[in-house]
């Protein structure tokens, strides 16, 4: 079957069920959820069936390949394939989506909206990583606007609409860049075409490529959350339903990274040597930006989402980086984080259905009632701080030696970056391992109601239960035997082990996933080197080029 049109059907999939939703009959929305959970799973069994029989790793070049005429007189076409690069974040959004949707189980407001926005959703995310028509590649982009601001205006917390308006001007007016970008890049020369291949056959002057990295790296800075462009993340976030939030975090935020490595390295690498230290120096400020504003933060969410921005500087750093191990590590590092930011923001939300707030001084104390939450949630966020074993250390330690070992950068460039970020990682489990101790040990509430005023106790009879703890969160004080504080269940604790068994495994052999990508990476390298060499020529040499000049790095 290798001439079955596997990625089309991958892309379609969710797309004509989400069509069939609203038709469904289904009053309580228990059919619904069956029904997206079933359509999540069978297009991720799809992708996982396709790549495993026609996809080689071993291979750099575009596979899978599809391309039928759309519409000729633009040039524009359906054209999709996968590499080393978009097939790994095809299974990354597959995996965090399905369960995303299992995630949100107990839905009951406009079920049949969210379920038929959640199944768009998913079929635009994989659309990004699989176009390789520039034109399409846009506006599967802007596709998948549209799910994102509904789902969080409608189900969001109280602030939702100010939330989801902010991000949808921030992206929709970032978005505008790529166009102009895709329509320069198709326009220049004799023949028009939208198709990434051809355009990375051409040659555009070094100012347009100037103009038009700078332009691209905005449209995709903001998806990254690139300081100074990550404003709308944190409100977004805290906002946002945990369903909508895994899915932000662990599939979005990589839509950035996954733009800089195919349109700005792929298409515009001699503009990259250029732009490459203001990368590396953006990713050390997102690293601390993100790590110090992290401290500030009282709501859960918040300060999970100024985790990302901190953890989105690596990225950048292993873009930067000039080596082959760098730009794996970004790889690396967007497939890692995407794991542990998903798991994170369930767990979150797990811990909102008990507590009924995002909050941390209000809660406190809950880790005895809720051991299993505790756990679950200790190992996401030993993840998250790069513990050795697990696949944030394998990510993060590669980005420091690629860029350590890289002969672009002069030793005070290398060392200064490499100090500042590390500053960084010293931070990230002082303030991770503070928000597990507020959240499940020590807070303001008192643990006991009897010495707690503003407890309200009068239908609870203290005496007659002597031998029982009665514990607090916050106002809201119950006995054990009667509290609506339980155990992570079955479902939850489910979704949970599938981030952290691929998380583990990846921390504890790396190549499971590295063989995937890196005969690409390496020749995205090596194609940005060869740039490299060129302007670093130009600079002993100008009658070589009349515009290309080595940087001064």
């Amino acid at each position: 079957m290798t001439n079955f049109p596997w990625l089309t059907a991958i892309v379609l999939l969710p797309l004509v069920a989400s069509f069939l939703v609203p038709v469904l009959p289904d009053k309580e929305g228990k059919t619904l959820r069956w029904y997206a959970l079933a359509v999540g799973i069978a297009d991720f069994i799809l992708m996982c069936y396709a790549f495993w029989k026609n996809y080689d790793p071993s291979s750099a070049t575009f596979q899978l390949a599809e391309k039928y005429t759309w519409i000729p007189q633009l040039g524009l076409s359906w054209s999709v394939s996968v590499d080393g690069i978009s097939a790994p974040l095809v299974l990354l959004a597959g995996l965090v989506t399905t369960l995303a949707m299992f995630a949100a189980w107990q839905v009951n407001i406009k079920p049949r909206l969210f379920y038929f926005l959640m199944l768009i959703l998913y079929a635009a995310q994989i659309g990004v990583f699989v176009s390789q028509d520039l034109l399409m590649f846009f506006i599967m982009w802007e596709i998948e606007l549209i799910p994102v601001y509904l789902l969080v205006s409608i189900w969001g917390g109280q602030k939702r609409q100010y939330a989801a308006t902010k991000f949808l001007l921030y992206t929709a007016a970032a978005s505008i860049f790529i166009l102009v970008a895709g329509l320069a890049m198709a326009l220049y020369g004799n023949n028009l075409t939208f198709d990434m291949a051809e355009l990375a056959l051409k040659e555009f002057p070094l100012g347009l490529e100037l103009a038009l990295y700078a332009g691209l790296l905005i449209a995709f800075g903001v998806k990254l959350a690139i300081f100074p462009l990550h404003t709308w993340l944190p409100d977004a976030h805290g906002e946002a339903s945990s369903p909508v939030s895994m899915i932000l975090a662990g599939v979005l935020l990589k839509m950035g990274g996954y733009g800089l490595i195919r349109l700005n390295m792929g298409l515009l690498e001699h503009a990259h040597v250029y732009f490459a230290p203001i990368l590396a120096m953006l990713g050390v400020i997102n690293i601390v930006y993100g790590a110090v504003n992290s401290f500030a933060q009282v709501n859960m969410k918040r300060r999970l989402a100024f985790s990302s921005v901190s953890h989105m500087g690596f990225v950048l750093i292993g873009i930067a980086s000039f080596t082959d191990l760098g730009i794996s590590g970004a790889m690396l590092q967007m497939l890692s984080h995407g794991l542990i930011a998903a798991v994170l923001f369930f767990l979150a939300g797990v811990t909102y259905d008990r507590t009924h707030t995002m909050l941390m001084n209000e809660m406190g104390y809950i880790g005895k009632v809720m051991p299993k939450v505790f756990a679950l949630f200790t190992a996401g966020a030993l993840a998250s701080l790069a513990l050795p074993g697990m696949s944030g250390f394998a990510s993060e330690i590669a980005v420091f030696v690629g860029i350590t070992t890289s002969d672009v950068y002069s030793s005070v460039f290398k060392i200064a970056t490499v100090f500042l970020a590390a500053v960084g990682v010293i931070l990230t489990p002082i303030y991770l391992l503070s928000m597990l101790r507020e959240i499940f040990y020590a807070s303001d509430a008192k643990a006991y109601c009897d010495i707690n005023p503003s407890c309200d106790i009068s239908d609870i009879s203290l005496k007659s239960q002597g031998n029982q703890e009665v514990v607090c969160f916050g106002t809201n004080c119950v006995l054990p035997s009667n509290s609506e504080f339980s155990d992570a269940r079955p479902r939850e604790v489910f979704i949970a082990v599938c981030f952290l068994v691929p998380i583990i495994a990846i921390g504890a052999y790396p190549k499971i996933i590295t063989n995937f990508y890196d005969s690409t990476t390496v020749v995205v390298n090596a194609k940005v080197r060869s740039a490299q060499g060129k302007v670093a020529l130009t600079k002993q040499n100008p009658v070589l080029s009349q515009s290309l000049t080595a940087p001064q790095i």
